[in-house]
């Protein structure tokens, strides 16, 4: 499978047995790229790949439940038995450096973050390569907060794109259109969130292939979140479980849903 994507994790707003908060492992083109580091998600990465053989960490936002196990990854890095030759590149909202300083030093000055992570700001537009793998991101809308959706592209030039945490808006469609797979999240409508109906509104403007509802709010069971999805999206939708795999697939030429995922599960 030339590109995949791996669920870490996907409760929200606190980790849950057996389900952590955001994460994602995503894998091609040569690479891994760890995709927002929510409380738990560390530990569930180390299933797939050591922390060592991380080639770069993506983060959409600052909240915890989608960032906190970057302290525990800097002392992994430093600490543990990893040979680090160089500091992993991190890319993620501005701030993302001080913020991780005031943990690791409780004082201004941003080092030694630098020691494991290799910090570059994100910016509506940014790209980066990682590997073979083509990274996107796009300003999202999530209450005034800095946020950031992504868009991942191989060399085959199959595509995964992830919302991150963001209400419905032009930018997510823009960053989605004609993806292969879609990780929308869906914690439920209002301010800064969609709802499991607005990611399938999402998914058919966008006109992807798949998609994964994923971070579904407290109160709405996963298969309640897929079948309000579907219902405004013809194509293919499949809850983001801890554990499953899917990869971007070549759509069919049929008319009709195909079913490239979960590829597989633990």
């Amino acid at each position: 499978m030339s590109l995949r994507i791996t669920v870490l994790g996907s409760a929200t707003p606190h980790p849950r047995p057996g389900n952590p908060c955001s994460g994602y492992l995503v894998d091609g083109g040569g690479a891994r790229v760890w995709v927002d580091a929510g409380s738990g998600s560390l530990g569930e990465l180390q299933r797939y790949a050591g922390l060592g053989e991380i080639d770069a960490v993506w983060i959409s936002h600052l909240h915890a439940d989608h960032c906190a196990d970057l302290l525990t990854a800097y002392y992994g890095l430093l600490h543990a038995d990893i040979r680090l030759d160089a500091p992993v590149p991190l890319f993620g909202p501005p701030g993302i450096a001080e913020r991780l300083a005031g943990f690791l030093t409780n004082g201004p000055r941003r080092s030694p973050v630098e020691d494991a992570f290799a910090v570059e700001e994100l910016y509506d537009g940014h790209e980066a390569r990682v590997g073979g793998l083509r990274l996107l991101a796009r300003g999202v809308e999530h209450g005034g907060l800095p946020a950031f959706g992504l868009r991942v592209e191989d060399p085959d030039g199959l595509r995964i794109a992830y919302s991150g945490d963001c209400e419905p808006c032009p930018a997510v469609v823009e960053l989605a259109r004609d993806c292969e797979l879609f990780l929308c999240e869906a914690d439920g409508e209002g301010p800064g969130h969609h709802s499991a109906e607005q990611a399938g509104r999402t998914a058919a403007d966008a006109r992807v292939g798949t998609l994964v509802v994923t971070h579904v709010g407290p109160g709405t069971e996963p298969e309640q979140a897929v079948s309000s999805a579907a219902g405004v999206f013809a194509g293919e939708v499949a809850y983001a479980a801890p554990g499953a795999v899917f990869g971007a697939t070549r759509r069919s030429r049929t008319p009709g849903r195909t079913r490239p995922s979960p590829a597989s599960s633990r």
